[in-house]
Protein backbone atom coordinates (compact mmCIF):
# COMPACT_ATOMS: atom_id res chain seq x y z
CA UNK A 1 0.00 0.00 0.00
CA UNK A 2 1.93 3.39 -1.32
CA UNK A 3 0.97 6.19 1.49
CA UNK A 4 1.62 8.97 -0.90
CA UNK A 5 -0.88 7.67 -3.81
CA UNK A 6 -3.38 7.32 -0.46
CA UNK A 7 -2.23 11.57 0.44
CA UNK A 8 -2.28 12.33 -3.33
CA UNK A 9 -6.20 11.40 -3.30
CA UNK A 10 -7.33 12.71 -0.32
CA UNK A 11 -5.67 16.53 -0.86
CA UNK A 12 -6.59 16.26 -4.55
CA UNK A 13 -9.98 15.52 -4.38
CA UNK A 14 -10.89 17.58 -1.12
CA UNK A 15 -9.23 20.71 -3.04
CA UNK A 16 -11.16 20.14 -6.35
CA UNK A 17 -14.29 20.24 -4.41
CA UNK A 18 -13.10 23.15 -2.37
CA UNK A 19 -12.22 25.34 -5.65
CA UNK A 20 -15.79 23.93 -7.19
CA UNK A 21 -17.35 26.07 -4.01
CA UNK A 22 -15.83 28.69 -4.20
CA UNK A 23 -18.28 30.61 -6.18
CA UNK A 24 -21.96 29.16 -5.46
CA UNK A 25 -25.29 30.01 -5.22
CA UNK A 26 -26.19 29.90 -1.53
CA UNK A 27 -23.69 29.17 0.96
CA UNK A 28 -24.70 27.98 4.54
CA UNK A 29 -23.23 28.11 8.00
CA UNK A 30 -23.71 25.87 10.38
CA UNK A 31 -24.45 22.31 9.63
CA UNK A 32 -27.30 21.88 12.42
CA UNK A 33 -30.41 19.95 11.30
CA UNK A 34 -31.51 23.08 10.00
CA UNK A 35 -29.18 24.02 7.69
CA UNK A 36 -28.85 20.39 6.55
CA UNK A 37 -32.16 20.08 5.48
CA UNK A 38 -32.04 23.80 4.18
CA UNK A 39 -28.79 22.43 1.92
CA UNK A 40 -31.03 19.52 1.16
CA UNK A 41 -33.76 20.81 -0.39
CA UNK A 42 -31.72 23.66 -2.37
CA UNK A 43 -29.97 20.76 -3.67
CA UNK A 44 -33.13 18.91 -5.04
CA UNK A 45 -33.76 21.89 -6.78
CA UNK A 46 -30.26 22.13 -8.23
CA UNK A 47 -29.15 24.91 -6.50
CA UNK A 48 -25.62 24.99 -6.10
CA UNK A 49 -25.26 24.71 -2.65
CA UNK A 50 -22.08 24.60 0.15
CA UNK A 51 -22.57 24.06 4.25
CA UNK A 52 -19.12 24.98 6.49
CA UNK A 53 -19.71 23.84 9.63
CA UNK A 54 -16.67 24.88 12.46
CA UNK A 55 -16.76 21.54 14.42
CA UNK A 56 -15.94 17.85 13.29
CA UNK A 57 -19.40 16.38 13.35
CA UNK A 58 -22.13 17.90 11.47
CA UNK A 59 -25.23 17.64 13.43
CA UNK A 60 -25.73 20.12 15.78
CA UNK A 61 -27.38 19.50 19.23
CA UNK A 62 -29.57 17.03 17.41
CA UNK A 63 -27.17 14.01 18.21
CA UNK A 64 -27.66 14.51 22.03
CA UNK A 65 -31.26 14.69 22.31
CA UNK A 66 -32.41 15.71 25.28
CA UNK A 67 -29.97 15.92 28.09
CA UNK A 68 -27.87 13.08 26.48
CA UNK A 69 -30.96 10.95 25.86
CA UNK A 70 -30.61 10.34 21.94
CA UNK A 71 -34.45 10.69 21.31
CA UNK A 72 -35.43 13.56 19.84
CA UNK A 73 -39.39 15.00 19.51
CA UNK A 74 -41.33 16.31 16.43
CA UNK A 75 -44.82 17.21 16.03
CA UNK A 76 -46.65 15.98 13.55
CA UNK A 77 -46.01 19.08 10.71
CA UNK A 78 -42.35 17.78 11.18
CA UNK A 79 -42.71 14.44 10.91
CA UNK A 80 -43.72 14.96 6.99
CA UNK A 81 -39.49 15.78 6.67
CA UNK A 82 -38.51 12.63 8.16
CA UNK A 83 -41.15 10.73 6.20
CA UNK A 84 -39.49 12.01 3.38
CA UNK A 85 -36.11 10.96 4.23
CA UNK A 86 -36.93 7.80 6.06
CA UNK A 87 -36.16 8.32 8.80
CA UNK A 88 -38.69 5.85 11.31
CA UNK A 89 -40.83 7.69 13.88
CA UNK A 90 -43.15 6.19 16.80
CA UNK A 91 -46.01 7.94 17.79
CA UNK A 92 -45.98 8.84 21.43
CA UNK A 93 -48.93 10.72 21.82
CA UNK A 94 -51.52 12.44 19.39
CA UNK A 95 -49.68 14.80 17.39
CA UNK A 96 -46.00 14.34 19.42
CA UNK A 97 -43.52 11.70 17.42
CA UNK A 98 -40.35 10.32 18.64
CA UNK A 99 -37.20 9.57 16.53
CA UNK A 100 -33.74 8.16 16.95
CA UNK A 101 -31.45 11.02 17.05
CA UNK A 102 -28.40 9.23 15.53
CA UNK A 103 -30.65 7.84 13.13
CA UNK A 104 -32.39 11.31 12.26
CA UNK A 105 -28.81 13.44 12.29
CA UNK A 106 -27.21 10.55 10.58
CA UNK A 107 -29.38 9.88 7.91
CA UNK A 108 -30.21 13.79 6.97
CA UNK A 109 -26.77 14.22 6.60
CA UNK A 110 -26.84 11.53 4.41
CA UNK A 111 -29.00 12.56 2.38
CA UNK A 112 -28.12 15.92 2.30
CA UNK A 113 -24.58 14.66 0.75
CA UNK A 114 -26.57 12.21 -1.91
CA UNK A 115 -29.09 15.15 -3.10
CA UNK A 116 -25.93 17.06 -4.40
CA UNK A 117 -24.90 19.68 -1.41
CA UNK A 118 -20.90 20.19 -0.18
CA UNK A 119 -19.98 20.03 3.31
CA UNK A 120 -16.76 21.52 4.84
CA UNK A 121 -16.37 20.52 8.51
CA UNK A 122 -13.65 22.63 10.84
CA UNK A 123 -14.13 25.27 9.05
CA UNK A 124 -15.11 28.69 10.76
CA UNK A 125 -16.63 32.15 9.20
CA UNK A 126 -14.10 35.38 10.70
CA UNK A 127 -16.14 37.67 8.23
CA UNK A 128 -18.36 38.18 5.51
CA UNK A 129 -17.75 40.35 1.99
CA UNK A 130 -19.84 43.15 1.44
CA UNK A 131 -19.90 45.00 -1.69
CA UNK A 132 -21.81 47.72 -3.36
CA UNK A 133 -25.14 48.55 -2.06
CA UNK A 134 -24.40 46.81 1.19
CA UNK A 135 -25.31 43.23 0.27
CA UNK A 136 -23.25 40.59 1.69
CA UNK A 137 -21.79 38.51 -1.23
CA UNK A 138 -19.75 36.00 0.13
CA UNK A 139 -17.73 34.74 3.55
CA UNK A 140 -14.17 34.92 4.69
CA UNK A 141 -13.13 31.35 5.98
CA UNK A 142 -10.39 29.91 7.85
CA UNK A 143 -9.39 26.40 9.88
CA UNK A 144 -11.23 25.98 13.37
CA UNK A 145 -8.12 24.83 14.73
CA UNK A 146 -6.39 28.45 13.60
CA UNK A 147 -8.45 30.23 15.90
CA UNK A 148 -8.77 27.57 18.77
CA UNK A 149 -5.00 27.96 18.86
CA UNK A 150 -5.18 31.95 18.43
CA UNK A 151 -2.67 31.82 15.92
CA UNK A 152 -2.86 34.56 13.16
CA UNK A 153 -3.46 33.16 9.89
CA UNK A 154 -4.59 35.18 7.04
CA UNK A 155 -8.39 33.03 5.83
CA UNK A 156 -9.32 32.97 2.42
CA UNK A 157 -12.65 33.66 0.57
CA UNK A 158 -15.81 32.56 -1.05
CA UNK A 159 -18.34 34.12 -3.26
CA UNK A 160 -22.06 33.78 -2.56
CA UNK A 161 -25.08 34.94 -4.50
CA UNK A 162 -26.72 34.54 -0.58
CA UNK A 163 -25.71 33.26 2.67
CA UNK A 164 -27.89 31.52 5.64
CA UNK A 165 -26.77 31.65 8.94
CA UNK A 166 -27.65 28.02 10.71
CA UNK A 167 -25.26 28.36 13.67
CA UNK A 168 -27.91 28.43 16.20
CA UNK A 169 -28.07 29.83 19.16
CA UNK A 170 -24.91 32.32 18.76
CA UNK A 171 -26.41 33.86 15.52
CA UNK A 172 -22.62 34.17 14.75
CA UNK A 173 -22.71 34.90 11.06
CA UNK A 174 -25.53 38.28 11.98
CA UNK A 175 -23.37 39.23 14.77
CA UNK A 176 -20.40 39.73 11.96
CA UNK A 177 -22.65 41.37 10.42
CA UNK A 178 -24.15 43.60 12.58
CA UNK A 179 -20.27 44.39 13.75
CA UNK A 180 -19.70 45.29 10.46
CA UNK A 181 -22.68 47.19 8.44
CA UNK A 182 -23.29 48.97 11.95
CA UNK A 183 -27.20 50.12 11.42
CA UNK A 184 -29.75 47.81 9.71
CA UNK A 185 -29.77 44.67 11.93
CA UNK A 186 -30.59 44.17 15.01
CA UNK A 187 -29.97 40.98 17.54
CA UNK A 188 -32.29 40.80 20.45
CA UNK A 189 -30.56 37.09 21.38
CA UNK A 190 -33.22 34.40 22.46
CA UNK A 191 -35.68 34.10 25.29
CA UNK A 192 -36.08 31.26 28.19
CA UNK A 193 -37.18 27.83 27.03
CA UNK A 194 -41.15 27.97 25.86
CA UNK A 195 -41.22 25.33 23.00
CA UNK A 196 -44.46 25.42 22.49
CA UNK A 197 -44.28 29.73 21.34
CA UNK A 198 -40.68 28.88 20.25
CA UNK A 199 -41.99 26.37 17.78
CA UNK A 200 -44.53 28.65 15.99
CA UNK A 201 -42.47 31.75 16.23
CA UNK A 202 -39.27 30.40 14.16
CA UNK A 203 -41.20 29.56 11.46
CA UNK A 204 -42.35 33.37 11.36
CA UNK A 205 -38.54 34.37 12.53
CA UNK A 206 -37.43 32.55 9.02
CA UNK A 207 -36.38 35.37 6.39
CA UNK A 208 -34.33 37.17 4.88
CA UNK A 209 -32.83 39.62 7.92
CA UNK A 210 -30.17 41.75 5.74
CA UNK A 211 -29.42 42.12 2.07
CA UNK A 212 -28.08 38.68 1.12
CA UNK A 213 -28.68 36.79 4.73
CA UNK A 214 -31.43 34.60 5.55
CA UNK A 215 -31.68 32.89 9.01
CA UNK A 216 -33.12 29.68 9.49
CA UNK A 217 -33.05 27.84 13.23
CA UNK A 218 -31.80 28.80 15.86
CA UNK A 219 -30.46 31.53 14.61
CA UNK A 220 -33.56 32.65 13.66
CA UNK A 221 -35.03 32.92 17.08
CA UNK A 222 -32.13 34.43 18.14
CA UNK A 223 -31.91 37.16 16.13
CA UNK A 224 -36.14 38.13 16.67
CA UNK A 225 -35.81 37.16 20.54
CA UNK A 226 -37.99 34.25 20.67
CA UNK A 227 -37.79 31.54 23.29
CA UNK A 228 -35.73 28.52 22.54
CA UNK A 229 -37.35 25.06 22.60
CA UNK A 230 -35.30 22.30 23.51
CA UNK A 231 -35.11 18.91 22.41
CA UNK A 232 -38.36 19.19 19.97
CA UNK A 233 -36.87 19.55 16.20
CA UNK A 234 -39.56 19.45 14.08
CA UNK A 235 -39.85 23.44 14.12
CA UNK A 236 -36.02 23.20 13.37
CA UNK A 237 -36.32 20.99 10.23
CA UNK A 238 -39.57 22.86 9.14
CA UNK A 239 -37.23 25.99 9.33
CA UNK A 240 -34.51 24.79 6.99
CA UNK A 241 -37.39 23.87 4.27
CA UNK A 242 -38.83 27.56 4.23
CA UNK A 243 -35.52 28.91 3.99
CA UNK A 244 -34.09 27.02 1.03
CA UNK A 245 -37.97 28.02 -0.44
CA UNK A 246 -37.33 31.31 0.24
CA UNK A 247 -33.87 31.54 -1.02
CA UNK A 248 -34.87 29.46 -4.33
CA UNK A 249 -37.41 32.71 -4.59
CA UNK A 250 -34.78 35.00 -4.14
CA UNK A 251 -32.20 33.22 -6.59
CA UNK A 252 -35.17 33.66 -9.27
CA UNK A 253 -34.57 37.44 -9.29
CA UNK A 254 -30.99 37.84 -9.44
Amino acid sequence: MDEIIISKAITESYLNDLLESMEVDVAIVGAGPSGMTAAYYLAKSKVKVVIFERKLSVGGGMWGGGMMFNRIVVQTEGKSILDELDITTKEYQKDYYIADAVEATSTICSQTIKAGAKIFNLVSIEDVMIREGGKVTGLVLNWSAVSMANLHVDPLAIKAKLVIDATGHDAEVCHIVARKAGAGLEIRGEKSMWAEVGEKEIMENTRQVYPGILVTGMAANAVYGSPRMGPIFGGMLLSGKKVAELAIDLLRTM
